[in-house]
């Protein structure tokens, strides 16, 4: 099989979401193929892989062609509650027992946090390089992925918030993201592993040379500004880079793999019946050094 790799929407976004063809990630790829998928992110920042039937081994062994993979830590499952291999991600809205959880269980409150625009792991001091997310089970209806493209928002700004946004640094932290939803109980130990962490706002990416937003629901600071004035700069960077033709939104179908880049662009869940499974497992690969340690 050649692989290839095609837009999503050519009419609509030529650049940003790629579908790709000729693979089959049940079997071990080559470092070519590897960097062919890597020139492919650093195109469209968004690749979907269809018809991909594999399991956590397969999964992983794909993804460490890209770099370190982080722990799935970044949830308040504790050890003893998680299904899945300390690399693999679970997001899905089942317990331990695979029994869907109930509305009210704090661990899927504080998953719904995934319906916000975010960026992965901006909230670590090394935040995340590229998601992996493959679909196990899907609900009759809803629960897409919607992606935006922060290269053409950064691309469509004035001259004026582009200069005001060049040099700033903002905090990022999971409390601000669930704070949002009203999601306010936390134990000793998750405040203490959720301490704001300092992300600069604007980065260039080192493969497209691009400059891009970087944004997420996690950014509640801009480090120098009163906080009321920096949250409302914020909000209307994030309406401005979530308007719909920067937007490509994923239906999934069982098997589907979207692997995405997390320095260039935002994601969010979208709703769908709670009383359905959802089962997605995620591989994350970790970025190369702090935003600030970056060339910027």
């Amino acid at each position: 099989m050649t692989l290839t790799i095609r837009p999503a929407e050519p009419e609509r976004l030529p650049d940003f979401a790629g579908v790709v063809d000729g693979i089959d990630l049940r079997e071990p790829i080559s470092a070519q193929t590897a960097a062919a998928i890597g020139a492919g992110m650093d195109k469209f920042a968004v690749l979907i892989f269809h018809d991909q039937h594999i399991n956590d081994e397969q999964q992983l062994a794909f993804s460490r062609h890209f770099g370190p993979l982080e722990q799935a830590n970044a949830d308040i499952r504790r050890p003893e509650d998680r299904r899945l291999a300390s690399e693999v991600a679970d997001i899905s809205n089942l317990n331990r027992n695979n029994e869907i959880m109930s509305r009210d269980d704090r661990r899927r409150l504080f998953s719904l946090g995934n319906m916000l625009w975010h960026s992965d792991s901006s909230f670590k001091p090394t935040p995340a390089k590229y998601s992996l997310l493959h679909a196990r089970i899907i609900p009759g209806k809803g629960g897409n992925t919607e992606f935006a493209d922060m290269r053409a928002a950064y691309d469509n700004l004035d001259d004026e918030t582009r200069e005001m946004c060049r040099d700033l640094v903002c905090m990022h932290s999971q409390i601000y993201s669930r704070g949002t939803l009203g999601f306010s109980e936390w134990t000793e130990d998750e405040l203490a592993r959720n301490q704001p962490v300092p992300q600069r706002l604007v980065r260039r990416h080192p493969g497209s040379g691009r400059r891009s937003l970087f944004l997420s629901a996690h950014a509640g600071e801009i480090v120098g500004w009163p906080m009321p004035e920096a949250r409302a700069f914020l909000r209307d960077l994030n309406e401005h880079a979530t308007q719909r033709r920067f937007v490509f939104a994923q239906e999934w179908r069982v098997g589907d793999l979207v692997m995405w880049d997390n320095r260039c662009m935002m994601h969010r869940a979208r709703r769908y019946n709670p009383g359905e499974v959802r089962e997605l497992h995620r591989t994350t690969v970790a970025d190369s050094a702090p935003t600030l340690a970056q060339a910027a």
